[in-house]
């Protein structure tokens, strides 16, 4: 199941990338279940837990606007705007998984979860920079311990 989510965390990712980009583009034929739908059909025989992905999905698209209010503080040497497109969604994605979902998936397993899309995807310090925002919400917003080792 693990690497099944693990999966299904990088469709998340890249949906949330594809509606994001094509939406600034201003592309009219966009939607959101489309791209989710053509994302999920791809790996359909690997991931198990669909409604997981859906629900990571759709939760950040329709609550960006608190979740970014919540990261900016966090990182308040980088406007939301700023951050590259990978890591803001990797950061959104997380910050919807530790409000939200905490129920769900411990936050450590979260916050690694994270970091190891942001070394996949990012560049070379996204992993770093993922880690020490969400390190900081972890103590901050999920109540977690200042001693706490986040990353993998």
């Amino acid at each position: 199941m693990a690497s099944n989510r693990h999966l299904g965390r990088i469709v998340a990712l890249q949906t949330l990338y594809e509606y994001e980009f094509r939406v600034e583009c201003e592309d009219k034929d966009v939607t959101l279940p489309d791209v989710l739908d053509r994302n999920l059909e791809r790996y359909k025989e690997a991931i198990g837990d669909k409604e997981y992905v859906e629900k990571v999905v759709n939760g950040v698209v329709k609550d960006m606007k608190s979740l970014d209010e919540t990261i900016q503080p966090i990182a308040p040497e980088w406007p939301i705007a700023q951050i590259a497109r990978v890591d803001r969604m990797i950061l959104r994605m997380a910050a919807y998984e530790l409000l939200k979902l905490g129920d769900l998936v411990p936050p450590k397993v979260v916050i690694n979860e994270a970091v190891e899309l942001a070394k996949a995807f990012g560049s070379d310090n996204s992993s770093k920079f993922v880690n020490g925002v969400l390190g900081t919400a972890y103590r901050t917003l999920a109540g977690g311990s200042d001693s706490a080792d986040t990353e993998v």
